[in-house]
């Protein structure tokens, strides 16, 4: 299954009305009693570890919250109307497209006030005076707050795959996800991050990084961004590399000076391509990347058993 890197909606979100206050006199006395209006529900949104797409805001547009009840009698007040909480996934950007103001939502099981609900009426009690001992008026509620958002979210990926250009990535992306992502012999194939979801988990493929992708050049450096929190860096590096090591040491160049905290992931190598050469080369280029002290893995997305010990691999780390 594939999946969209960005994933937007608009919506209009609206507080409940306040409920109207309540004419209403006590049957004896004769003097007023209408309670006041219900206030009307807030809207909230909340992030929710178990969505993974804003799919189910994509067919309504306006979601409101409950109204508020009429005042009653005897000074009663009315019901608040109930709240609405929209549950959305982490990495929700949430934009007022009139006031610009921003909500993110970064952290499981946060909750956000986005649109307050209406005060309800005050009840005919409210108004009783020393002049005015029987008002036979009350309040309306007032509006709930109205709302419209650009929805915007950033998947989060819990695995990347990284490398130079024309390194395997996407190929071996289409493999253990099906994401049938497109794939060419030339660098720069990938030109944004394609994802995939894989046993529930998302896998990155992060578009290839060139030296000096932290500082701009190439594309990686729009993309760096997206693997800060991956829990696991799956280095690809081509069995057709003239110098394997190099090519590693160029990529870890690149994240520490994009960010240090990188180097701190746990990490391992897929040596791809391997059916292009033979197994005592495969073999030299292994003993090559021994240096890194990672973990190696030799794939070929033409070798089912390769593969399969790299979803072993990946299923024990998630």
């Amino acid at each position: 299954m594939g999946a969209m890197f960005i994933d937007e909606v608009t919506i209009t979100v609206k507080g409940g009305h306040g409920g109207p206050g309540s004419v209403s006199f006590f049957a004896k006395k004769g003097g007023p009693c209408g309670g006041n209006g219900g206030k009307g529900g807030d809207v909230y949104v909340a992030a929710d570890p178990h969505v993974s797409s804003l799919n189910r805001y994509i067919d309504k547009k306006i979601y409101e919250a409950g109204d508020g009840n009429r005042g009653e009698n005897n000074r009663k007040s009315g019901k608040n109307g109930s709240e609405l909480v929209l549950d959305m996934p982490i990495g929700t950007t949430l934009t007022d497209m009139q006031s610009g103001e921003r909500f993110a939502l970064e952290d499981k099981n946060q909750k956000i006030l986005i649109a307050k609900g209406g005060v309800g009426g005050r009840g005919n009690e409210a108004f009783k005076s020393s002049t005015k001992r029987a008002p036979k008026y009350a309040e309306p509620g007032r509006d709930g707050q109205e709302r419209r958002f650009n929805v915007n979210l950033a998947l989060i990926a819990d695995f990347g795959l990284i490398g130079l250009p024309n390194a395997g990535k996407s190929s071996l992306l289409n493999v253990l996800t099906a994401a049938n992502v497109r794939t060419a012999n030339y660098p720069f194939t990938t030109l944004e991050p394609n994802l995939g979801v894989f046993e529930g988990k998302i896998i990155a493929d992060i578009p290839g990084l060139i030296e000096g992708a932290s500082k701009g050049r190439g594309l990686g450096i729009k993309f760096l961004k997206h693997i800060e929190k991956v829990t696991l860096l799956i280095h690809c590096i081509s069995v057709e590399s003239s110098d394997a090591l190099s090519d590693y040491l160029i990529v870890l160049k690149e994240l520490s000076q994009y960010n240090n905290e990188l180097l701190k992931k746990k990490s391992i190598i897929a040596l791809t391509k391997i059916d292009m050469i033979s197994e005592k080369e495969v073999s030299e280029k292994m003993k090559i990347l021994r240096k890194t002290n990672l973990k190696i893995l030799p794939v070929s997305i033409y070798r089912k058993e390769t593969i399969e010990r790299l979803i072993v691999f990946i299923k024990s780390f998630a």
